[in-house]
């Protein structure tokens, strides 16, 4: 009897004690955007979230919704559909825009990649506008393009009205639908040669040389900050769609509401520091890796090659090993020619424990022409001379 109470006693006693380390981390973790609307923190390539607060909440961007005009550029890009050297030339309306604006004159025409500056470092209302209209001719068939993008990641919480953020009428988005697009940004690797310049310059050829500051002020102040996009606007106040790189381990960081620009950046700030404290990641695949080849049918070649769509880790807590950790790979079935490089071919799932931890696109790395007839006679009649 003496036994049981001198055991139950000592477990009174270290209760406190076991339980402090806990709920100091519980309390740390609660309080990394307590002043915020919303936030949220996620890994970047297993979109694992870390912290979130109100993450679903509908509110307006603001100039984070530069993030989607981006994508779409990113992508023009990627696909061959534009160039960096593209001269785009600027209507009257999109050199009409007001709030953040490199102060374009009608019928200015400025490159693709100055416009890019322009919109990821300046965060000019006039040049998202100008590339709007450049890649799909008016402001409404962008912006449906912007929605169509927004539905194809599958975000159910965010609508566009415009390629700037400027207040409007049922526009809004979240803090998780805009990691989730920072996610899809960043895959396009070539982003991070303008959100990561501090400071750049325009019409450097003329005598109107126009300076740009990047309004992510964390780019120059902390270590690893190499983008997203700010914003602000008097309904949704201090913004940031931020993302951080530190040794193999990329996070994204979005905190919606804070009352001033020091605020929201000490938010950042602190959800960064608990995000590269508390976790790591193992390289898996880097973007473009090589998985397999698959059967075509009726094309110019036989197969086609999968490759990664972006790169991909396993998240682990720091001293924790990567241990039982499998890779999936599923094919679409039937594929038929033609192909365009950069279509859906199958999926990478990664599983640890068991457990499925992230599942990617895989992309064909090359175009299949569909096939001649005279190329299917000859391939069907070799295999029909084999099998005689």
């Amino acid at each position: 009897m003496k036994r049981t109470i001198v055991k139950l006693l000592v477990v009174i006693f270290l209760f406190p004690l076991m339980t402090q380390p806990v709920l100091a981390a519980e309390k740390k973790n609660s309080e990394l955007a307590d002043s915020a609307r919303s936030a949220i923190l996620i890994e970047r390539d297993t979109g694992k979230i870390l912290y979130e607060k109100n993450s679903n909440q509908e509110l307006p961007p603001a100039s984070m919704t530069k993030i989607m005009t981006m994508i779409l550029i990113m992508e023009a890009l990627d696909k061959g559909k534009i160039t960096l050297k593209d001269k785009v030339r600027a209507s009257e309306y999109a050199a009409s825009m007001g709030g953040s604006q490199i102060f374009l004159e009608p019928g200015e025409e400025m490159t693709v990649n100055d416009l890019l500056k322009g919109i990821a470092i300046g965060s000019g209302n006039d040049a998202s506008m100008a590339m709007a209209e450049y890649l799909a001719g008016s402001e409404e068939k962008f912006v449906a393009k912007m929605n169509q993008k927004a539905k194809e990641l599958g975000l159910t919480h965010t609508k566009f009205q415009n390629p700037t953020g400027l207040p409007v009428e049922n526009h809004y988005s979240t803090a998780h639908d805009m990691a989730m697009m920072g996610r899809e940004l960043l895959k396009y690797e070539k982003i991070i040669n303008y959100t990561s310049k501090y400071e750049a310059y325009l019409r450097t050829d003329t005598d109107k040389k126009f300076w740009l500051v990047n309004t992510n002020r964390l780019v120059k102040f902390y270590p690893g900050v190499d983008g997203l996009k700010t914003g602000f606007t008097g309904q949704a106040k201090y913004c940031l769609t931020a993302t951080a790189k530190k040794g193999n381990m990329r996070v994204l960081a979005v905190v919606f509401g804070a009352s001033t620009p020091k605020d929201r950046n000490n938010q950042v700030t602190k959800m960064l520091d608990y995000a590269f404290s508390q976790y790591t990641t193992k390289p898996l695949y880097k973007k473009g890796d090589v998985i397999t080849k698959i059967d075509v049918n009726k094309g110019s070649e036989d197969q086609v090659t999968a490759v990664t769509s972006e790169p991909i880790s396993v998240l682990l807590k720091k001293g924790n090993a990567a241990k039982d950790v499998k890779t999936e790979v599923k094919m679409n079935e039937k594929l038929n020619a033609p192909i365009q490089k950069g279509d859906k071919i199958g999926m990478l799932t990664i599983k640890k424990d068991n457990k499925v931890v992230s599942s990617s696109p895989l992309l064909a790395k090359e175009d299949i022409d569909a096939a001649s007839w005279w190329k299917i006679f000859k391939r069907t009649f070799s295999i029909f001379s084999q099998t005689s």
